[in-house]
């Protein structure tokens, strides 16, 4: 990072109109020159365009043959500007041009001397959704179409003109803007030839949708939905690696057959040259679906690897057969008959004997990669592979606690199984970090298992995502651990939670271009993972505020599990964080009542706070928060849910009972006055600062608050928040030109504060009688309709 003395670097959501000379480059220099000249003075002649510099809230990105203008004035500006040009360009039928309107991120660098320079992903795709254009054309993301249409005097001039492949390959939902209710019917031509190759798809439904890409690269999309990948797109050398049939007469050795489905996709997820499915997506599927081809198309692969486990005593027999999901020929096919304790060479034969089916090529550290053996012993084999099975299917707090058990069976058995202590370091990182008994899973057992993997296997890519593990949630060292994930994507290139990994740092680094095309590298990889959906769509897109984006997201997991209610619950939350109260509780409605899923309490507690049924609220809270229920099994959640009691206590006029929650909630968060409130996913240093603040110690609760924004002064993603609980504390004490203060920074930073949420939580109600509030409140108001 530049010293803050040579640069000064901010990052915002802008509205990007890039524009561009069509066949500029085929002009002489002395065309090229009064055609640019002809261009500025048209674009510097909008009203639009002068509105905005006036204001002081417009930038300029120069190119050879056009440029982008990003607009910080509201959404419709760039459209406005656009139909302008249009309209003047009537004049001069020499200027070929054409335009492109997106909304996304927009970095702005300014140097000592004052010259600015912008980048980022909302100048990237408004680019590439200009090119999909030809001369003449004002081309709009999917993304800023759906926003124009909440204003009804939009929709007769919108045209969906379906997905463009632009630039490295990438497919953006494109929309046509015409000048008239009627437009001008002309399909530029990437579309009509990309409708000549593709005729049988159905743009139409697929263009609200993100694109599932075939093969990731390294830029930046627009996403709101993930469509079924086109058969046309799959990589021939793509697998899926179906579950397998647990065909033994005891039940219980089911996770003997998914554990060595586990580890066959494992190795084969080690080779670079092929496009290898994530377990998550494929483990909902039937061993041996009769509609091979809709499920390669749902994956998008074009092969499938069918098997089944029989394990019976110490004697074992195993079958697979690899699949073209197209035509369902069979590509090859192979029995073994092994003995228990000479299980482990077969996970290599099968992932090397599939290498060879598909041609892929293999480097000599993937052959060895391949070829080695976990473990010697086959009890801690067996513990280990229990603890893949309940790790991959049980994705709640009881199951991970078991799955690190087994884990810690497996290298009690054998010291030197490396696999087995990177899991474990993995999966007590993750239960540490949610603040889940932490006597178990301490900082210090943490690194002892990641530095064991580590120091028995440098190369193993397992090993790597340890270190990144430890220097992530423990150390805090975000730069140390995106290179441990750099590390393991390069021994895992086929690996999803690598990406995801990567993907968590990046946004703490404020990488945020960086960690969208790691989240769509996952998805690529894992497209069937509500997890990464759930995450991208709420820990991604809705920091950035991209709230219709996340929404499509969330709608694309219910296509998959069309029940889910932790779907449902941050459908919820992020209409919450956008103000939209109504839409919230219509979310919550298709929950059941007695719903225990965490992030369905915590969006029904919001949600009654917000509404301001607080007597509702507490009566909701009271068996979440308990003294009986046992701390260890709902982490720092419950915390956090205690901390809110006491608030919503205390708005209902119950002060007695909202002054035992808050101490309760201080001794839950720092047992004692030497306690270290530990700086993890929940941000418990800023709970303990609200805790106080409820109590009325007006010094304490600042401390605090001032203590978590310094812990977490290097964290993108999480310091906004500590900044915006200490503005809430000091309106709460009085101090009310401070608090509103910061409030127009934490407006405009990824991850901070909304107008939505200023509006309906009654932490900011000390001030809602200020002018400044109010004023911030009703900003960035949506423009009126035209009659």
């Amino acid at each position: 990072m530049a010293p803050a003395s040579s640069s000064d670097v901010k990052l915002e959501i802008g509205h990007v109109l890039f524009i561009d000379i069509v066949g500029y480059s085929k002009l002489l220099i002395n065309e090229q020159s009064e055609h640019m000249q002809t261009l500025r003075e048209i674009v510097r002649g909008t009203e639009q365009f002068r509105v905005a510099e006036a204001e002081g809230k417009l930038l300029r990105l120069p190119t050879g043959d056009g440029g982008a203008l990003v607009f910080r004035t509201g959404l419709e500006a760039p459209v406005l500007c656009a139909l302008e040009i249009s309209k003047a360009l009537e004049n001069h039928p020499e200027l070929r041009v054409r335009m492109g309107i997106h909304s996304g991120p927009v970095n702005e660098i300014t140097d000592l001397n004052e010259q600015a320079n912008i980048a980022g992903a909302g100048i990237n795709i408004a680019q590439r959704v200009m090119d999909c254009g030809d001369a003449g054309h004002i081309l709009l993301s999917k993304h800023v179409a759906d926003d124009l249409e909440h204003y009804p005097r939009w929709k007769p001039y919108l045209r969906a003109l379906g997905e463009c492949e632009a630039k490295h390959g990438l497919r953006i939902g494109v929309v046509n803007l015409y000048r008239d209710e009627v437009g001008n019917p002309q399909v530029p031509k990437k579309f009509r030839d990309l409708q000549r190759r593709r005729s049988r798809m159905r743009w139409g439904i697929l263009a609200a949708g993100i694109v599932l890409l075939a093969a990731v690269v390294a830029a930046f999309i627009v996403v709101s939905r993930t469509p079924a990948p086109s058969t046309s797109a799959v990589p021939e050398k793509s697998i899926a690696v179906l579950p397998f049939e647990n065909l033994s007469s005891d039940r219980e050795n089911a996770y003997f057959a998914e554990g060595i489905q586990d580890e066959i996709l494992t190795r084969l997820s080690k080779i670079a040259d092929l496009k290898v499915i994530s377990r998550t997506s494929t483990q909902k599927y039937e061993s041996a679906p009769g509609n091979l081809r809709e499920v390669g198309q749902q994956l998008g692969v074009a092969n499938l690897l069918e098997g089944s486990v029989q394990k019976a005593g110490n004697a074992v027999h195993i079958n697979v057969q690899l699949i073209k999901a197209a035509s369902d020929a069979h590509l090859w096919a192979e029995s073994y008959d092994r003995e228990l304790q000479n299980i482990f060479g077969v996970e290599a034969e099968v992932a090397g004997a599939i290498a060879q089916a598909l041609k892929a090529r293999l480097a000599g550290s993937e052959e060895k990669a391949l070829a080695l053996k976990p473990t010697d012993n086959v009890v801690a084999y067996e513990a280990y592979l229990r603890g893949r099975s309940i790790e991959e299917t049980r994705h709640e707090y009881a199951g991970f606690q078991q799955a690190a058990a087994n884990y810690a069976t497996a290298v009690q058995l054998d010291p030197k199984f490396a696999a087995a202590w990177a899991h474990l370091a993995v999966i007590r990182g993750f239960l540490y970090f949610n603040g889940v008994d932490l006597a178990n899973n301490s900082a210090a057992a943490i690194k002892e298992a990641a530095d064991h993997a580590f120091a028995l296997q440098p190369e193993l890519g397992e090993a790597w995502i340890a270190q990144g593990i430890y220097r992530y949630r423990i150390l805090h060292d975000f730069p140390g651990a995106l290179q441990a994930y750099q590390e393991a994507q390069k021994r895992l290139p086929n690996n999803s939670d690598v990406f995801e990994q990567m993907a968590y740092v990046e946004r703490r680094l404020g990488y945020w271009d960086a960690a969208e095309t790691h989240y769509l590298a996952a998805i690529a990889l894992d497209p069937r993972n509500l997890n990464i959906l759930i995450s991208m769509a709420y820990q991604f897109l809705s920091p950035l505020r991209r709230f219709a984006e996340a929404q499509a997201v969330l709608d694309r997991a219910l296509q998959i599990a069309p029940e889910d209610e932790s779907v449902f619950s941050t459908k919820a939350l992020l209409f919450q964080a956008d103000g939209q109260l109504d839409d919230a509780a219509k979310e919550l409605g298709k929950v059941k009542a007695n719903s225990d899923d965490e992030s369905v309490v915590v969006a029904r507690s919001l949600q009654f706070g917000y509404e301001r049924r607080f007597d509702t609220a507490i009566a909701y809270l009271q068996p979440y928060t308990a003294a009986s229920r046992p701390r260890e099994t709902v982490g720092d959640t419950a915390k956090i849910l205690l901390v809110w009691l006491g608030y919503c206590q205390e708005w209902a006029g119950r002060n007695g009972e909202a002054r035992a929650t808050f101490m309760r909630a201080v001794q839950a968060i720092k047992p004692s006055p030497d306690s270290v409130v530990p700086i993890g996913a929940q941000q418990l240093s800023c709970e303990l600062a609200l805790a106080y603040a409820g109590l009325g110690e007006k010094e304490k609760a600042l401390d605090q608050a001032r203590r978590a924004v310094v812990d977490y002064q290097d964290d993108a993603y999480a310091k906004p928040f500590a900044e915006q609980v200490l503005a809430e504390i000091e309106a709460r004490f009085g101090d009310i030109d401070a608090a509103i203060a910061i409030i127009p920074k934490l407006l405009e930073v990824p991850s901070g504060i909304t107008v939505g949420s200023l509006r309906v939580d009654p932490s900011w109600d000390p001030l809602r009688k200020d002018p400044r509030f109010q004023k911030l409140v009703a900003w960035p108001a949506p423009k009126a309709a035209e009659k």
